[in-house]
């Protein structure tokens, strides 16, 4: 990239002590920050598009008008490190690679999307399985044929789980779920509804299942098959080199600035008028919440270091769905990338917690009720005309209120890059367009 400007800065916002089996870390995600990048003096004048935001989302954005248009790109990022929540790092001690801000899986069956990626990173030939722990028992997730024999102490057909599941679940109409639980039950029976399912939704959002609105979940996969994948897309796997490394290699272009440790509503009075801006962080924010806060859930990490153990539960991840476990998962870095030459006396795991997100979390999944979702639509009204008047577009999980995998705000950036911003600068086209202003 042509400049990296960061603020000093140091870690802070954690809480350490030590403990019987290693060292424990406690912390909301975003609070630990690394020892400041190389500065670097990076004028606000002189570009012809800023991105605000360095997820995924906006360096596709960044590095398509760079290498596509030619066009001076300058991209503004609040945090210390480019990549939103897709940063990694290597934890000091053991040198394992930690997902910062929870695990983060590549998938996509978009052929166009995995070519693209493939432009900054190879790919390992990962493959994600998850575990899920239920009353000191351990059975391979999401629900398939293995799952069902083990829960229920015999061996089934394919056909004879569907028939059995179709029993247990004809307790419920589906149409006449009144909440959660009973859209649940009406799913997959109330036995795999109350081991898997209950306990642990009852912790993502800290409120009982019978209190949620049944719109919540639409569907609970369960495969009539040994298929343990937790994905089913066409391609998968971990960048080689750490998530980082691909983000970095994105950024790398002579056309593209980054500027770190910047709040866009600190400068935005600096930047150059008329310019374009993509604008990638929290749609609520931009308008300063003028139609009520949209509400989220966020994650806490308490991550420790385990000693005189080079493996704690022998995969990547395993749920744990009973409602007295107070966390939700526990991951183990090192599994993803067995291909590496980690120590063998030490590992690395992270419990996470899930809760509602208040003032100064990390916001990661919309909670989408009918009133965020009246909320939303008012703010949607303000893009397309932040649009008009000022040359704004919204895009990205936070800017447009979706949750997205990575794949998605990829390929959702490609298509505004193609759709608005491509026409813009080539033909001269308005950035409204006929479509929302929010991709």
């Amino acid at each position: 990239m042509a400049g990296t400007a960061a603020a000093e800065g140091g870690w802070k916002g954690r809480r350490r002590r030590p403990g019987a089996g290693g060292t424990r870390t406690r912390a909301r995600p975003g609070s630990p920050r690394p020892p400041p990048l190389p500065s670097a003096v990076v004028s606000y004048a002189d570009y012809d598009l800023v991105v605000v935001g360095s997820g995924f989302f906006g360096l596709t954005v960044a590095e398509r008008a760079a290498t596509e248009l030619g066009k001076r790109v300058l991209v503004l990022e609040r945090r210390s490190h480019i990549g939103g929540n897709a940063y990694s790092e290597r934890e000091p001690e053991t040198g394992i690679e930690v997902h910062r801000y929870g695990a983060h899986l590549f998938h996509t069956s978009n052929a166009r999307v995995w070519e693209y990626c493939n432009r900054f990173t190879a790919f390992t030939g990962y493959q994600h399985r998850v575990f899920a722990k239920v009353a000191d028992q351990v059975y391979a997730f999401p629900m398939n044929l293995a799952l069902i024999n083990q829960f229920f102490g015999r061996s089934h057909t394919p056909t004879e789980a569907r028939a059995l599941i179709a029993e247990q679940a004809g307790e419920i109409d589906t149409k006449d779920a009144a909440n959660l639980e009973e859209k649940g039950i009406s799913l997959v029976g109330r036995p795999l509804y109350e081991a898997f399912v209950k306990g642990y939704t009852a912790k993502q959002w800290q409120t009982d299942p019978r209190e949620l609105d049944a719109s919540i979940i639409s569907r609970l996969p369960v495969r009539y098959t040994f298929d343990n994948r937790y994905f089913n897309d066409t391609f998968e796997g971990l960048p080689v080199d750490g998530y980082t490394a691909w983000l970095t290699k994105m950024a790398d272009h002579p056309n593209i600035d980054v500027r770190l440790d910047t709040d866009f509503f600190t400068v935005r009075g600096e930047l150059p008028a008329g310019v374009p801006i993509v604008y990638t962080g929290p749609i609520d924010a931009y308008f300063g919440n003028s139609e009520g806060a949209l509400s989220w859930r966020t994650l806490d990490f308490e991550q420790e270091v385990l000693h005189d153990t080079g493996d704690f539960q022998g995969t990547t991840v395993v749920n744990y769905n009973d409602a007295d476990v107070p966390y939700t998962r526990i991951l183990e870095f090192r599994h993803f990338h067995p291909e590496r030459q980690y120590p063998t006396d030490k590992t690395v795991i992270v419990r996470e917690f899930s809760r509602f997100a208040g003032p100064g979390d990390e916001p990661y999944y919309p909670v989408n009720t009918a009133e965020d979702r009246a909320k939303l639509q008012r703010y949607r009204e303000l893009a397309r005309k932040e649009t008009v008047d000022h040359n704004v577009l919204f895009g990205g999980r936070l800017g447009t209120y979706k949750y997205l995998d990575m794949h998605m705000a990829i390929g959702s950036a490609l298509t505004m890059f193609d759709n608005r911003i491509a026409p813009h600068f080539t033909d001269g086209r308005a950035l409204a367009g006929t479509e929302s202003a929010v991709e």
